[in-house]
């Protein structure tokens, strides 16, 4: 009880508010690693994911590399880069070696649940598209990607929370970030340091769990949201029982 009362008090302290080592920069800079890596992954993962799912092709080599990508540690990913690019820095990405490891750990979530959302969209609706005279791009973004944004944003929630969490990890080979705290804390035995560090890591991605789940509501049609309850649960691993 007496270190998350000493936890507390140093999450309190207007000394730790301010300043370059001060706990709104160490935030921005924990989003900005975040963020770098998610827009790039989502560049990389959603139109390959979207556009296998619309052709209903080659899903389980999607699902493999997802898999394969999620069987890597990112821990061990951050290492091996610093070992190539050492603690060097992109303009706006942050450090290479963080970089590299958020984006890798972000983009299987979304490569699955893009395809999955996209090739169960049901046959009568694709060809209640078709005789509507949807062209297949028009039939992919008008009728088969609002369906299936449930999936494709619970896979960008699941990455965003990911991240969001392992870019903590960048403090080991030197980034900024919330991390610091926990790594500069263990460093001079400050527990209340590392378990102030550890809840800010925590209701960070609490906030955002939350903010994204409001833009999820928002996003999707009220329609599309009754229709996504009364189905059964996406299953990724099985939505490639029709991929060829």
């Amino acid at each position: 009880m007496n270190l998350l009362t000493d936890a507390l008090s140093w999450l309190t302290d207007p000394a730790q508010w301010s300043g370059p080592t001060g706990i709104p920069t160490r935030t921005l800079e924990q989003l900005r690693y975040s963020a770098a890596a998610l827009v790039v992954a989502g560049l990389l993962a959603l139109p390959v994911g979207l556009w296998l799912g619309h052709l209903r092709r080659f899903g389980q080599l999607a699902i493999n590399v997802g898999n394969v990508g999620r069987a890597v540690p990112s821990f061990a990913v951050i290492l091996l880069a610093s070992q190539i690019w050492a603690i060097e820095e992109w303009p706006v990405v942050g450090p290479v070696s963080l970089f590299l490891a958020l984006t890798l750990l972000a983009i299987p979530p979304m490569l699955i649940n893009a395809y999955t959302g996209m090739s169960e969209i049901s046959d009568d609706l694709r060809e209640a598209a078709r005789g509507m005279g949807f062209s297949g791009t028009g039939q992919a973004l008008r009728v088969e990607l609002p369906n299936s944004l449930p999936l494709v944003l619970a896979g960008i929630r699941i990455s965003t929370l990911q991240v969001v969490a392992t870019a903590t990890l960048g403090a080991v080979v030197g980034a900024g970030g919330l991390g610091r705290y926990i790594v500069d804390g263990l460093a001079v035995r400050d527990n209340a340091r590392v378990l102030g560090g550890a809840i800010l890591v925590a209701a960070l991605a609490l906030i955002i769990e939350g903010l994204l789940a409001v833009l999820q509501r928002i996003a999707v049609s009220p329609g599309v949201r009754r229709a996504e309850v009364a189905r059964p649960a996406g299953r990724l691993s099985g939505s490639t029982s029709s991929a060829s």
